[in-house]
């Protein structure tokens, strides 16, 4: 029996540990949260932070490992390697390799070295002079150097505003530097790939589509649709960016993902890329009659012939439209969802993956563990059938507080001029 250490407990590991389970291996789930749902599923848990790599490396000989797997999150990844070379099991990467997708400024200067398009950038100190972005035009989005997720995101439209913002950008992060780039107003993307003996091999597209808030924070991501409407106009040139990329960096093996930007008449430019699946979304490669996530992440560690036909199925060109909904909203206490509750019982709303994140009397908390109040994933047999279901989310959902004030902020389709 193999002895697989899953890291992450949360509600997008539940089906991986079912899985694993079905075939026989024996499953062991790692992280500091006692209450992750993963864990009531697992032969074996324990509630260790994961940032705690000798005590996790321990665990994996004391429970004789002989694989471990992680996704949906940076620090996870980042840790699982670390965690993988001191118990001396096999992952797709080295500790050596992490900076080119955990440190925003490695991997930016990796980019303008292979001379791939990416938002000007620049690294600033707190005491930076106010020449240093005489090159630079305004909007800038500010990006800690070391944290993922949204974390320290803003658009600031001056300079007065990027000193001001300067502090909270990397309130939570371990370094003081921050990352400042050029605001791209373009069609952004989100897309999924894995590398197999060195080649890039294309899972989905998915338009990443933004609602505005009114806060200086960057526009919400409010609904991610697979695939994309652009997708033949953007597969190849976004594939060869992240065949490049892997050959740099000497990654052969894994998950390889990029969020990023393009308009017709000009080229594919990055925003970031990572090593693992984007949390929230694989689901939705399922759910649009793709290949299943956990198959492959499961097949990347004890099955390489079950790996390669995993792979052989992969088209982004995927047969149903699916697309996830992400509603952000105010620091308020939530009283009533009455209206969210029943709006996940619509035809084309499915039952897997929509939730809503907090209970009546709960105040919503924008730096937490709930990233959004609300999450629907709908799939139809066309665009057209998910742009309608979408509008008539967006247009009556509603979240109460106990004063009758709405906690949500408005989400809207974006209009695609091609």
């Amino acid at each position: 029996m193999h002895h697989l250490v899953i890291l992450g407990s949360l509600t997008e590991f539940v089906s991986l540990v079912r899985l694993a389970k079905a075939r026989g291996y024996y499953t062991i789930v790692c992280d500091g949260n006692p209450d992750g749902p993963a864990k009531a599923l697992a032969h074996a848990r324990y509630d260790i932070p994961v940032q705690n790599i000798e005590e996790i490396a321990d665990i994996c000989r004391k429970e004789h490992a002989d694989g471990i797997i992680t996704s949906f999150s940076d620090l996870l990844l980042e840790c699982m390697v670390k965690i993988a070379c001191r118990a001396n099991l096999p992952c797709y990467l080295v500790p050596g390799q992490l900076s080119f997708y955990r440190d925003k400024a490695v991997m930016k200067n990796k980019l303008a070295e292979l001379g791939i398009p990416t938002p000007k950038f620049l690294c600033l100190s707190p005491d930076f002079p106010d020449d240093a972005l005489d090159t630079m035009k305004f909007p800038l989005v500010t990006k800690p150097l070391d944290k993922y997720g949204s974390r320290g995101l803003f658009v600031v439209p001056s300079l007065s505003e990027l000193r001001s913002a300067y502090h909270d950008v990397c309130d939570t992060s371990e370094r003081k530097e921050i990352l400042v780039e050029e605001y791209n107003s373009g069609y952004e993307f989100n897309m999924m790939t894995w590398v197999h003996r060195g080649i890039v091999h294309v899972i989905s597209i998915a338009d990443r589509e933004k609602s505005p808030i009114p806060t200086r924070d960057v526009p919400v991501n409010s609904r991610n649709v697979y695939p994309s409407c652009m997708l033949d106009s953007v597969l190849t040139p976004a594939r060869d960016i992240l065949q490049r990329y892997a050959l740099s960096t000497g990654q052969t093996e894994g998950v390889l993902s990029m969020q990023f930007y393009w308009q017709p008449g000009k080229a594919v430019e990055v925003g970031e890329i990572a090593a693992r699946f984007f949390g929230y979304e694989h689901e939705l490669v399922e759910l649009g009659g793709g290949i299943s996530i956990e198959e492959l992440l499961l097949d990347s560690v004890y099955d390489t012939p079950g790996l390669e036909r995993t792979l052989a199925l992969a088209d982004p060109h995927l047969p149903t439209v699916s697309a996830t909904l992400y509603f952000h909203g105010r620091e308020r206490t939530v009283c009533c969802q009455e209206i969210a509750r029943r709006l996940r019982n619509l035809p084309g709303v499915s039952h897997v993956g929509t939730m809503l994140f907090y209970k009546e009397g709960e105040p919503v908390k924008w730096r937490s563990s709930k990233p959004y109040i609300a999450r629907y994933y709908i799939t139809g047999q066309n665009r057209r059938e998910v742009d309608r279901i979408t509008e008539r989310i967006f247009r009556e959902i509603s979240v109460l507080d106990p004063d009758g004030r709405e906690i949500l902020y408005q989400n809207v389709i974006p209009t695609y001029n091609l």
